[in-house]
């Protein structure tokens, strides 16, 4: 699927967005885990999400589709995952690979997780090592860095973690295996990074214990309570929205029931930071996560430099703040970002490549880059280069550069937002072509 985006002179109205990835995502697997049934609404129906469904299934799993927006997950409980009959594929999904890798490290059967070649391609040592020394056997290809993951269940042991990298996916991962393992499970993070898994296993009656970047629990678990959840919306999914009304003159857009979880919202701190108007109204709670809707206003931006603990806190928004800096006043830097090198591409590379084709002025560095504005954007065609993140961040590019943006191969979007393409076309009244 090719887009085509033509230049728009201001954004309005109120929309929403698909449920959160991450929180679909846990909930799914913890209801899988969980004793009864649990109910899912305003889940995520993306490709990443299909996956982690698919995976579940092939362990017997029972998923049920009773609403357009809602699942039923009738789990099986901590011990009753059964050795799937085939290999699990989680198509495109990291998230999937890494926290199913932990789950099925201390089950009592072997399994094989693969993926599409895209996933072939991202680091699982990060997850293997550390599992390692709890007792997990998991052999990959490319010493033992890279998918297919063949692993052997076994019994685990509680181990001391000290991550090198704030990563939710190794944190959750590896929490996950301590449900199977005798003692405790610490993780000692350098950062913070979303808590969604912490918040999600307390609910369902699992003592985990956080005090600042130390997280632990202690197993094994014997049972989870069955939880039904309301997802909300995906805040991943809002950044375009909020970017693309911060740079359209004459903008303003309210984005409804976004999660704001502050783990997952330093795109905000960092637009702030550049002097963007967004503010939180009717903020609320649901499911233990914290709810707002986002008012957004078209205004000046200025050029900051980005780093340290903010970068875990935004790790899927740099492609998107990207665009925004080409359009601040001034240089914007951004620092201790070399994790985006390992995404669904090397962000770093393919946001550089994909903005310069746009006329934009950015440099790439080993842990980031450096942006200078504001520069007049004009209309080309693009690659997504199969990553969502990059190919939604070139269709809002579009909606302010001077003539036509295409971007080839867009149908990467829809593994995290089904409905992007309808949305856009509901604020910019008709800006695709």
């Amino acid at each position: 699927m090719n887009l085509t985006i033509q230049a728009t002179d201001r954004l309005s109205g109120a929309l929403g967005v698909p449920g959160d990835k991450s929180i679909t995502h846990r909930a799914l697997l913890l209801g899988g885990l969980s004793a009864g049934a649990s109910r899912i609404e305003g889940f995520l129906d993306s490709g990443d999400c299909s996956a982690t469904v698919g995976c579940l299934q092939g362990l017997g799993v029972e998923i049920e589709r009773p609403e357009a927006e809602t699942l039923v997950v009738t789990g099986r409980g901590l011990q009753g995952w059964r050795e799937p009959e085939d290999v699990l594929d989680c198509v495109r999904s990291g998230t999937t690979m890494r926290l199913m890798a932990g789950l099925l490290a201390g089950q009592p059967f072997y399994s094989v997780l693969r993926g599409e070649p895209q996933l072939r391609r991202r680091p699982m040592d990060r997850v293997i090592a550390p599992l390692a020394l709890m007792g997990a056997q998991i052999t990959g290809r490319g010493g033992n860095r890279l998918p297919p993951l063949s692993i052997a269940g076994r019994r685990l042991h509680g181990a001391d973690h000290t991550l090198p990298v704030a990563s939710a996916q190794v944190k959750s991962c590896l929490l996950l295996a301590g449900l199977y393992a005798e003692g405790a499970t610490i993780v000692r993070e350098p950062g913070p990074s979303r808590d969604h898994t912490e918040r999600m296993l307390r609910k369902r009656g699992v003592a985990v214990h956080s005090e600042g970047l130390i997280h632990s629990l202690a197993g094994p678990v014997r049972r989870m309570e069955a939880v039904d959840v309301r997802v909300p919306g995906d805040f991943s999914s809002a950044a375009y929205w909020i970017v693309a009304a911060l740079l359209a003159p004459g903008s303003e857009l309210v984005i409804r029931r976004v999660g704001v979880n502050p783990t997952r919202t330093g795109l905000l701190d960092a637009l702030r930071a550049m002097g963007a108007q967004v503010a939180l109204e009717d903020e609320g709670d649901e499911g233990g996560e914290p709810v707002a809707d986002l008012r957004v206003r078209a205004g000046g931006l200025q050029g900051a430099t980005i780093g340290g603990d903010l970068v875990p806190r935004m790790i899927d928004e740099f492609p998107i703040l990207a665009l925004a800096a080409t359009q601040a006043q001034g240089e914007t830097h951004v620092r201790d970002a070399a994790e985006l090198r390992v995404k669904e591409t090397d962000r770093i590379a393919s946001t550089v490549q994909a903005l310069r084709a746009l006329g934009a002025q950015i440099e790439p560095t080993d842990d980031g880059f450096d942006v200078l504005g504001p520069t007049p954007l004009r209309g080309a065609v693009v690659n997504g280069q199969g990553d969502h993140r990059l190919a939604m961040t070139l269709a809002v590019a579009g909606l302010i550069a001077q003539g036509e943006t295409t971007v080839l191969g867009a149908e990467c979007i829809t593994d995290s937002f089904p409905g992007f393409v309808e949305s856009l076309n509901q604020i910019s009244r008709g800006a695709l072509r």
